[in-house]
């Protein structure tokens, strides 16, 4: 294996070590002794993987919506309809935002008005991926008014994925404020609705 592997690697490993810590304890709280001690990395070694702890902010979110867009590409281009996808990808993010481990949490919601203030390059980053995700929901839409699935009176594609997309968030960070999927089950009954759909299909 070569130096410039070694050295994605082990930048990589210290990112997936960072992002559990983050959404437990938040941007600020975390400092980087305490990712470098997790990660088994030498302390002198971080600024060699990054320019700064802004910047590696930046990479963790980066790397995070990697994962998430993949992870979404995947549940909406299954088989089905377009609006059995949609679903699909609403029903894992319900069952993401009610699961055990801490990986499974939204890093939008956990760090979203945290580092917004804090950091400009991190802002950019979370606007990049979010609009990544409005993106792909609005595709979904426009997929389902050409197959059928969706009502053409649903109104404007991106209009609607932006909608959604809002829902969920707003309904990822009450299931955490009350420690209650409710929010999270009513954005459900919401989605259905907004899209046209049956409420038990």
């Amino acid at each position: 294996m070569n130096t410039a592997q070694v050295q994605h690697d082990v930048r990589q490993h210290i990112l997936d070590v960072a992002h559990p810590l983050l959404l437990r304890k938040g941007f600020t709280a975390v400092g980087l002794a305490e990712v470098l001690a997790a990660a088994q990395v030498p302390k002198g070694s971080f600024y060699h993987y990054f320019g700064s702890k802004e910047a590696f902010g930046e990479a963790v979110l980066e790397a995070y919506f990697n994962e998430y867009l993949g992870r979404m590409d995947d549940l909406l281009t299954q088989p089905g309809t377009a609006a059995q996808r949609l679903l699909a990808y609403f029903y894992d993010w319900l069952d993401s935002q009610t699961g055990d481990e801490a990986q499974s949490r939204c890093l939008v919601v956990k760090l979203g008005a945290e580092v917004c203030d804090l950091s400009e390059t991190m802002r950019a980053a979370l606007a990049r991926g979010t609009g990544g995700i409005v993106e792909r929901l609005a595709r979904c839409v426009e997929a389902g008014r050409a197959d059928g699935s969706l009502a053409e009176a649903v109104g404007d594609a991106r209009t609607i994925g932006a909608t959604l997309y809002q829902n969920w968030l707003g309904a990822s960070l009450l299931a955490k404020i009350t420690h209650d999927r409710a929010p999270l089950d009513t954005a459900l009954i919401g989605t259905r609705q907004l899209l046209g759909l049956r409420l038990y299909t």
